[in-house]
């Protein structure tokens, strides 16, 4: 890997892992997203100084390119966090819908004690 190539990875890694703590610091992100940020920073930066260990994966899945193994992999990656969205997504519509109806049930048991004549 070219030296300005390299430079420009372990900068952008480095970027990232700041935003990723800066981010969880400031209780913008969540614990268990920072952590999965946090592992992918330090991930990129592993691929960056140990550019043999990326080489060995390219040869592993039968990949011609070190960047074709990259592409793989980031697919691969967005794959799993949009399935994990879509579940994430599912359980807070449910939630929603369970709190929907019990403000429903909430709003009409108040208003059926205020139709009550008081003794």
């Amino acid at each position: 890997m070219p030296l300005n190539q390299k430079l420009f990875a372990i900068s952008f890694a480095l970027l990232f892992f700041v935003i990723v703590m800066d981010l969880a610091r400031r209780k913008k992100l969540k614990v268990e997203y920072s952590i999965l940020w946090t592992v992918t920073a330090v991930l990129i930066l592993v691929v960056v100084v140990w550019y043999d260990a990326l080489v060995f994966l390219t040869r592993l899945i039968g990949a011609v390119l070190p960047t074709t193994a990259l592409f793989i992999f980031a697919i691969l990656f967005l794959l799993l966090l949009n399935l994990h969205f879509s579940v994430r997504l599912s359980q807070l519509s449910e939630q929603v819908k369970d709190l929907g109806q019990e403000l429903a049930l909430h709003k009409k048991s108040r208003t059926k004690k205020a139709e009550e004549p008081e003794p």
